[in-house]
């Protein structure tokens, strides 16, 4: 064993251990020893509840100051991590003992992220092999801990995820749609093998890379398992969305990144491809079923717990007087991601004992929520799509949800009253969640909540109080967002770069951090007294609050599908940005000269402006100092986190602090900036 291996966490090699491919021999030449797993180790014990330094962290105010304890960069380039042993040989004799490895798991419950890293590294110790296939290592050790649930699925519950680059290099016939590649099987490549096969069987077959697509076909309930195939560095952006989310995956990892004519051990795909091994109780664990319960408030109770009023026909729907609430209801039900309204179910579910999440079971009735949750639930996303379709138009903003916004598609009046009609939408859900004419004990909250649930033990009717105190917390949010966007507004009417940092994290704190309190908020009230978390939901919320911001910053300067299909966005629109901030106070006088010119000076190009500016925030080390701001928020949420006892909301808090902050691009911002032509346009160089 490893002798650097701590003797608490590393398991000892088992004296008489086979392997199913006997005929393979260790690798004559040791390698470098792996590092230590004390850099691992901290963080898998904070997620499990058992880290010993534990604190509660200051207000906004002390960000810029308060040291934080030294921990390892979470967000650090790991490409030297993802390599994958050149011979086949070794790559068979990693996967035997990969095996061997995850049998001795407890597999009761889903595993994280930083948990697979330290098993990983241990496997890697054992083996006396280095780190740098600690990547390989580690899908191979999901794959069979998953590989029981996984088999179990049927085949028409499953989805067979191919990446692109398997296709034929030149002269593929196949055209992209929004779900990926669609294969005409022309028979150049191995993608028509493996396509035609999975869909003889029942699988859902997509040529598609990235998470976020994945996850989305996931939570839209139409598969329980994923086959994957890709490369080391997709399968590790992939794996928070996907296996913390607790959906069996089997992953085929490629020899390398190179996305043209890569390879891969086939035989790896076709032993698990056509295998169907049930077991008497097969349920999915993790997050997605609450957020498949989110998805159907809008797929398929939307009508029924949020009645048309004026627009009940298409008839009427086209009339002045129904268009309103015909394009309320519209925005309301399709786009987005419908976090907050999972939130909510997530911390209720959480606080009543989280029947949800573990009684989920794709093969029975899927798990419904009372009523009254549901609509408080909905009003959520009503006030969040308000603030959007206002905020599009306060920064004439050209897209959300890969759309027009709809100040340009329907005109700006009859924007500004489709966002307040949605706010009434919010009202008007809060309230009908309340019991009628039902007068609870107001000496105990639980027992008044406990006087009205029904026979399932769920709340049909809240408590009067109950929805008073939501109410109350959904308008603190919203009076906080509008202070937060109105200081973002008066500082444009005379904009000045002389803007700091902790400016910046004050309107962030205001503008998105409310949102996500009133929905964890909302959840754990319905459930019973707040009394206890008070002191955690405002700051908790607020450190994820700040590092979506800062992160949402960073994807502006990519081109955000989703909502910013334009790179720079924020800086061509002069909006006052943590960038911005950063920029200015690293800046020397010359340097920000420029800034001032990249900023103000609209007679130039766009391009020439934005390429300029990115190039000082590569000199500035901006990115990476906001990329810092993110990790800080990040630490101080789990620090938080690590002092709730509950387990059930506890495992919740990581899991928002990993979704909310999960970086799903790799590339850097600055590759994909805007670059003038210099054929057209000399670009002159940028001092120091």
């Amino acid at each position: 064993m490893n002798p650097e291996l701590k003797p608490g966490l590393a398991r000892e090699r088992e004296p008489n251990m086979s392997i199913a491919t006997t005929h393979l021999q260790e690798p004559e030449e040791r390698l470098e020893h792996p590092r230590t797993l004390e850099e691992f180790a901290p963080e898998v014990e904070r997620r499990n509840g058992a880290a010993a330094a534990r604190r509660r962290v200051s207000d906004i105010q002390d960000d810029d100051d308060e040291p934080m304890p030294k921990r390892k960069k979470i967000r650090s380039s790991t490409s030297h991590l993802k390599i994958v042993p050149e011979t086949l040989d070794l790559r068979e004799l990693v996967k035997a003992k990969a095996q061997q490895f995850a049998e001795k798991l407890d597999h009761s419950k889903p595993f994280n992220k930083s948990q697979l890293q330290l098993w990983a590294m241990q496997l890697l110790g054992e083996m006396s092999l280095p780190e740098k296939f600690s990547g390989f290592a580690a899908v191979l050790i999901g794959n069979f801990f998953w590989r029981r649930q996984f088999l179990a699925t049927p085949f028409e519950r499953r989805m067979l995820l191919l990446p692109h680059c398997l296709k034929h290099a030149e002269g593929c016939p196949a055209e992209y749609t929004e779900f990926g590649l669609d294969c005409e099987r022309c028979g150049a490549c191995t993608i028509a093998d493996y396509k035609v096969r999975a869909e003889q069987l029942g699988y859902k077959v997509l040529v598609a890379e990235g998470s976020p697509i994945v996850l989305k076909i996931i939570v839209g309930g139409y598969v329980d398992a994923i086959l994957g195939v890709a490369c080391l560095n997709v399968l590790e952006k992939a794996i928070d969305k996907v296996l913390i989310a607790g959906v069996p995956s089997y992953a085929v990892p490629l020899h390398s990144g190179d996305c043209h004519n890569t390879s891969l051990d086939e035989s790896w795909i076709w032993e698990v491809l056509d295998k169907y091994e049930p077991m008497p109780d097969q349920r999915l664990t993790g997050y997605v079923s609450v957020m498949r319960a989110a998805n159907r408030l809008f797929d398929e109770h939307f009508d029924r717990l949020l009645p048309r009023v004026r627009s009940k026909t298409a008839e009427s729907a086209a009339t002045p007087l129904g268009r309103t609430e015909d394009i309320s209801y519209e925005w309301l039900r399709h786009g987005g991601k419908r976090f907050r309204p999972f939130i909510t179910l997530a911390a209720y579910d959480a606080a009543t004992g989280g029947s949800c999440l573990k009684n989920f079971d794709s093969n029975t009735q899927p798990f419904e929520f009372p009523d009254s949750v549901a609509r408080v639930a909905m009003s959520i996303e009503a006030f969040h799509k308000a603030s959007l379709v206002h905020d599009d138009i306060e920064d004439d903003d050209l897209f959300r949800y890969g759309r027009e916004t709809l100040h340009r598609t329907h005109g700006l009046g009859p924007a500004i009253n489709i966002g307040d009609h949605l706010i009434g939408l919010g009202y008007k859900l809060i309230a009908a969640s309340r019991g009628a004419g039902f007068q609870p004990d107001r000496t105990s909250d639980d027992k008044a909540i406990d006087a009205a649930k029904n026979w399932d033990g769920q709340v049909e009717n809240l408590p009067h109080d109950v929805a008073c105190d939501v109410l109350e917390r959904m308008a603190a949010a919203h009076i906080k967002l509008c202070d937060g966007q109105g200081a973002e507004m008066f500082w444009q009417q005379n904009p000045t770069l002389d803007f700091t940092p902790l400016d910046a994290l004050q309107i962030y704190a205001l503008k998105t951090s409310p949102a996500f309190e009133a929905a964890l908020f909302a959840g754990l009230r319905m459930a019973g007294s707040v009394e206890k978390y008070e002191t955690l939901i405002g700051p908790f919320c607020r450190h994820v609050g700040i590092g979506f911001q800062i992160l949402n910053d960073l994807k502006d300067w990519r081109g955000d599908n989703d909502n910013k299909m334009v790179a720079g966005q924020d800086a061509l629109a002069l909006r006052p940005t943590i960038m911005m901030a950063l920029a200015w106070q690293a800046a020397n006088v010359e340097q920000r000269q420029l800034m001032e010119r990249c900023y103000f000076d609209r007679e130039e190009p766009d391009a020439i402006r934005l390429a300029r500016l990115r190039r000082l925030y590569e000199e500035l080390g901006v990115f990476e100092k906001a990329e810092r701001l993110i990790e800080k928020s990040r630490d101080r949420a789990e620090l938080l986190a690590d002092d709730v006892e509950s387990e059930e909301l506890r495992q919740l808090l990581y899991f928002l602090v990993d979704t909310v902050m999960a970086d799903e691009q790799d590339k850097d911002p600055r590759d994909s900036m805007p670059k003038p032509s210099p054929m057209l346009v000399p670009l002159p160089v940028t001092t120091a």
